[in-house]
């Protein structure tokens, strides 16, 4: 079993995954995007380093970063929302080749289900996704730049919306009026689910291959945010009427079941 683990990016899925790995008895360490937030997470005993992907390279405590490492997990935002303009296939590049000088051998890549396009319909692993938006269109690319990579294997996680600790959707829905696609089927995982997930890639050294991680049950958007919103004493949001005949994208995994023998913990 691989010993030295490396997460690019501590945040909010990436810092309780440096926990749960280093609990295990693995060697963990892991990068953020500035010397006072590495400053901050070293104070605490955290193994962190300094680590920037740009357009036009990458920046900070690359070899510090990637050095030794048996399995690397990119978890990096890619910053698509909003018409940025941001080229992430272009970043990813350039941090791809400082992967492959380092020598790593195995990589965990973190995207989303943002791949596959409403037209789409109900999707596994088994289709191939059709993105529709711009940021789609992008992880897709950086997916395959990676899964084909022949200096390290990759196994690509998709997940869904995510859900956990303070973040709950919900709360910027609570009182909204007129909104569309409530009848569109959530796809949403919840945090402890994404944590089992990476971990059973890991123990099962299950790489070279893609998976979908999102929970099997797919409430439309109404009812769940409607129930979430009385839960937590919001008033729900409201949506407005719409055609019924409206194709919606709900995804599935049958790899999570047939590689990992994975099951949900969480609902979300």
């Amino acid at each position: 079993m691989s010993n030295t683990i490396s997460i690019t990016g501590l945040g909010w899925l990436g810092k309780p995954l440096y926990s749960r790995l280093n609990t295990l008895g693995f060697k963990v360490k892991g990068s953020v995007s500035s010397n006072q937030k590495a400053a901050q997470f070293q104070q605490k005993g955290i193994v962190a380093y300094k680590l920037l992907i740009t357009e036009q390279g990458v920046e900070g405590e690359v070899r510090a970063v990637l050095e030794d490492v048996d399995i690397l997990i990119i978890m990096i935002p890619p910053g698509l929302r909003h018409n940025s303009g941001t080229d992430f296939v272009k970043k990813m590049t350039h941090y791809r080749s400082a992967i492959e000088k380092a020598g790593v051998s195995k990589v965990i890549l973190i995207s989303s289900t943002s791949v596959y396009g409403d037209a789409q319909g109900s999707v596994t692993e088994k289709d191939n996704p059709q993105p529709e938006a711009e940021n789609g269109r992008q992880l897709l690319q950086v997916e395959q730049d990676f899964f084909r990579a022949e200096a390290f294997e990759t196994s690509v996680v998709r997940f869904g919306g995510l859900v956990g600790g303070s973040r709950q959707p919900v709360r910027f829905l609570a009182g909204r009026t007129d909104l569309a696609n409530g009848e569109a089927p959530v796809n949403l995982i919840h945090r402890e689910d994404c944590l089992n997930i990476l971990t059973a890639i890991i123990m099962k050294d299950a790489f070279g291959h893609i998976f979908n991680a999102v929970h099997p049950l797919h409430p439309t958007k109404e009812d769940y945010y409607t129930e979430k919103a009385r839960k937590l004493s919001l008033e729900p949001p409201q949506y407005r009427s719409e055609r019924s005949d409206q194709k919606f994208k709900e995804v599935n995994s049958v790899q999570l079941t047939e590689i990992l023998g994975y099951t949900f913990q969480q609902k979300p």
